[in-house]
């Protein structure tokens, strides 16, 4: 580790007005800014094309989501009853740092909600859609109410941006749709320093964690199943080696260019 006193002692005899001051300035910066720019960019390999990209996959129910499920009917006051506990309250922080304090159904550790006078069912595993048609046939099969409507979101959609970015965050999705271009976007975008090719999502399904590995360089990446996140995915970029190098090569040379000056400029004013 360099030590701040070693640092403040050399640099504390470089005077703003001397002519050395610029050149120590100007050494220190190409020191730490060579940086290799040949893979830094989007889909290099994209033409002028129409690419066909899976739709936004329906997100699994898990375990500890929370659901905003309502039902409405033409008879409004019979439907009031079933959205009367529909008040589950959690924060979460949205893409701009503020808080958003939200209600809904919570999914229990068992995978299961609770809908008044439904009571208790399994909805963990299924999806939005298998769950609504759930519910819409068990309140037609007890004649509970007439051409219901049932509504389901979740309420807790975010992915977890990390890694070198330019602001490391956790997103909320209120529309339930996004894409890994704009959460990178939303992330402050990869630094020069981030792997573009070699992009990691971390993905739970049914308490199976899937590694899939992305290439934003590729075209590719506009067909992959991927494209969309999904509720609780970690995009993770990796540093290159170039950052590796450079934090490791600084730490090398530092002392020895800092002592360096400090000879020379020792050294002229003795003369001088």
């Amino acid at each position: 580790m360099i030590s701040p006193n070693s640092l403040s002692k050399p640099l504390t005899m470089l005077k703003p007005n001397s002519i050395l001051f610029p050149l120590a300035c100007f050494i220190l910066i190409n020191l730490f800014s060579c940086v290799n720019t040949k893979n830094v960019g989007y889909l290099k390999n994209a033409k002028d094309a129409t690419y066909v990209t899976d739709a936004s996959p329906d997100a699994i129910v898990q375990r500890n989501d929370i659901l905003s499920i309502t039902i409405t009917s033409l008879n409004a006051e019979a439907s009031i009853v079933f959205n009367t506990t529909n008040n589950h309250v959690f924060n979460s922080s949205s893409s701009n740092g503020s808080v958003i304090q939200s209600g809904g159904y919570l999914v229990n550790g068992d995978g299961f909600i609770q809908i008044p006078i439904l009571g208790s069912m399994k909805a963990e595993g299924m999806t939005k859609r298998e769950l609504r048609e759930k519910i819409t046939s068990i309140i037609i099969e007890n004649r509970l109410l007439v051409d219901p409507i049932v509504t389901i979101r979740h309420m807790n959609y975010e992915v977890t941006v990390i890694g070198e970015v330019g602001r490391p965050t956790v997103i909320n999705v209120p529309n339930e749709k996004i894409s890994i271009l704009k959460a990178l976007g939303l992330a402050g975008d990869i630094t020069v320093y981030g792997k573009r090719e070699n992009v990691l999502i971390i993905r739970e399904i049914n308490g199976e964690k899937t590694l899939k590995r992305i290439d934003m360089n590729s075209s590719n990446l506009l067909q992959s199943p991927y494209y969309y996140l999904m509720p609780n995915d970690v995009v993770y970029v990796e540093p290159n080696k170039n950052k590796l190098a450079s934090v490791s090569r600084g730490r090398q040379l530092l002392p020895a260019v800092l002592s360096g000056l400090s000879v020379v400029i020792i050294v002229l004013d003795r003369v001088l």
